[in-house]
């Protein structure tokens, strides 16, 4: 393969590259100053993620400023895990500072230059904004804010940013997965794809649906949340949460490197519903005997609800758009989470599935809506420009006329991989000292987009 697995998977990321540079490139020496990263308040595993790799452009010390409890120590524990595992182990050392002003710590010591936060999402936003204030850039977890408030906030950050010449930007890993990527390929090839067409609120031309569960594994071991997980006013609404993955997708695909105003966008319909936990599923979940007493609020006849599940349908540069996640308890056994997308073309629908037919893993299929020359164009198409982004990658016809596109597994690295994936990319764009021109205000535009759902749903 000429290419590493991270090159070929980070796509349409070009720099200038004088001679100078090409020459550091190649004797594989930084081209920059060391990023030092300082983890903020690791209330989620995800902070754990970014670490569980090394990268040459990053100080093995990473600063830990959190106060005391159980999530701290389990982001150090993760850390050990993956210092100590007898494959590829990374060798972090962590300089951990415990204390109640954790915050004013790192904005009055500064060890680093990039903060890292993945925690209690009401509090995120604030972090960011302290944090480009002090003239640090920002890798946050998503999501960056959770209510209207929070949004009117990111908008001061990212001008603050701008004027301190820092960076802001959150963790997009499902722009990583190999069955998405290939979904955006194709439609972008017209012979192929045709349009995307403007579709309808009740058949979108792009939808995303997901199916998450509280109850899972990470890293081999038992997910241990923290209570305030469940508590909307610490973690947000399914509605804005997982639904921001889903909803830059649809930007990220359906309008390739384009500036999306967020005038453009029209929110037509959103609801929003509960998950029910009994006791016994909280403390499965949390190791908790019983609920804290802020999550007394959400109790009824002693069950936990927690308003985890949202749907909404909008408009989006004229194309009807859907996006729906819903959180289960727990998946059966041998399942997992699951993504259900599509978009469609004037020549086919692009379609990815993750049910048991697929072993519950993501396959793309294509369902042509013309029927003259399709499997020539398709399988055009697979031997030329697919072949760029995943080497190896066929087209298999079905007996109902669909085709199914096998991506190599050397593509499918997973979830947690993912993290790696992103991390360079970010660790790039700070190398070039910018991101492109379209991320910020997309950016803007998919968290207005979660927080015009919120108001709509709980309007309703």
């Amino acid at each position: 393969m000429k290419k590493s697995l991270i090159v070929i998977l980070i796509l349409g990321l070009c720099f200038s590259c004088g001679e100078e540079k090409a020459e550091q490139k190649k004797t594989d020496q930084p081209t920059m100053e060391k990023v030092k990263l300082m983890t903020l308040d690791p209330g989620h595993f995800h902070a754990a993620l970014v670490q569980k790799t090394m990268y040459p452009q990053v100080d093995s010390t990473i600063h830990v400023f959190a106060p005391e409890g159980p999530e701290v120590q389990d982001f150090l524990s993760k850390i050990e895990q993956y210092n100590s595992r007898s494959e590829n182990p990374t060798a972090w050392k962590v300089n951990t500072r415990i204390s109640d002003d954790y915050l004013q710590q790192m904005l009055a010591q500064k060890p680093g230059n990039v903060m890292v936060v993945a925690g209690k999402n009401s509090k995120k936003i604030d972090y960011i904004l302290e944090a480009v204030k002090a003239g640090l850039n920002v890798y946050a977890d998503k999501p960056l804010v959770i209510n209207p408030e929070g949004l009117v906030k990111l908008k001061e950050a990212f001008e603050v940013a701008k004027k301190n010449g820092v960076m802001i930007y959150d963790i997009m890993t499902e722009r990583f997965e190999s069955t998405t990527m290939m979904q955006k390929r194709i439609s972008q090839l017209p012979a192929v794809f045709g349009k995307l067409v403007d579709g309808t609120p009740e058949e979108p031309a792009i939808s995303k649906e997901s199916v998450h569960h509280f109850f899972k594994y990470v890293s081999g071991n038992p997910l241990v949340r923290p209570a305030w997980f469940f508590d909307v006013n610490e973690e947000g609404e399914g509605i804005v949460d997982v639904t921001t993955h889903l909803v830059d997708l649809v930007q990220w695909e359906a309008f390739p490197e384009q500036i999306i105003d967020s005038n453009k966008v029209e929110m037509l319909k959103a609801k929003r519903w509960p998950t029910i936990l009994t006791r016994e599923e909280f403390t499965k979940v949390t190791k908790l005997p019983d609920y804290p007493k802020y999550l007394q609020k959400d109790l009824i006849d002693g069950k936990l609800h927690t308003y985890s599940n949202g749907e909404m349908v909008y408009k989006i540069n004229g194309k009807h758009a859907k996006v729906s996640v819903i959180w289960n308890y727990q998946a059966p056994e041998g399942t997992g989470d699951t993504h259900y997308s599509i978009m469609r073309g004037t020549k086919c629908n692009l379609i990815i599935k993750q049910g048991a037919e697929e072993d519950f893993k993501p396959v793309l299929y294509i369902e042509p809506v013309i029927k003259e020359s399709f499997d020539d164009l398709l399988k055009n198409a697979i031997d030329s420009e697919v072949q760029e982004l995943f080497p190896g990658t066929t087209a298999e016809k079905l007996p109902n006329g669909h085709w199914k596109i096998n991506i190599p597994d050397t593509f499918k690295i997973g979830h947690e991989a993912h993290f790696a994936q992103v991390t360079e990319n970010y660790l790039n764009y700070l190398e070039a000292g910018t991101l492109p021109e379209w991320e910020i205000p997309n950016m803007i535009t998919k968290y207005y987009t979660t927080i015009a759902a919120y108001k709509l749903a709980k309007k309703d």
